[in-house]
C-alpha cells in the first residue's frame, strides 16, 4: 500500500468525452511596458507623421486645416495623453485609497440615516 505506483494523476486538464475542445483557449498575457515611454512614442510618431505630410505634396484624403485648427487638434492630442498617462498612473489599490480618504472627510449628513427605532 505504500508503493507510489499506486495512485495517478494527471497532469494536464480535464477533458470531457464527446465534447470538442472549440478553440476555447487562455489568452496569453502581454508583457507591459512602460506606459510613459509607449505614450512619449506614439507622441513622437504622430509628431514626425506631421512633419513628413506637408513636405511631400498633399494627399486627397486629408484637409487642410488652418493654424488655429491645427493648434486646436494639437492640444487636443495633448490633453488626451495627459489624461490616459494620468489614470494610468495609479494602481487600483491606490485609488481605492483615495476614495477612502474622501469618504472620511465627508460629513456625517452623507451617512445612511437609521431606519430601526428599536435600537
Amino acid at each position: 500500500m505504500g508503493c507510489d505506483d499506486d495512485y495517478f494523476s494527471a497532469k494536464g486538464p480535464l477533458k470531457l468525452k464527446g465534447v470538442d475542445d472549440s478553440g476555447l483557449k487562455k489568452k496569453k498575457k502581454k508583457k507591459k511596458m512602460d506606459l510613459e515611454k509607449q505614450m512619449e512614442a506614439s507622441i513622437r510618431r504622430q509628431k514626425q507623421e506631421a512633419l513628413e505630410a506637408p513636405s511631400g505634396s498633399p494627399s486627397t484624403s486629408s484637409q487642410i486645416f488652418t493654424p488655429a485648427e491645427q493648434r486646436f487638434k494639437e492640444r487636443q492630442r495633448k490633453m488626451e495623453a495627459e489624461r490616459i498617462l494620468k489614470k494610468a498612473s495609479k494602481t487600483h489599490k491606490e485609488k481605492v485609497e483615495e476614495f477612502n480618504r474622501h469618504l472620511d472627510s465627508l460629513t456625517e449628513h452623507f451617512d445612511i440615516p437609521k431606519v430601526s427605532w428599536t435600537k
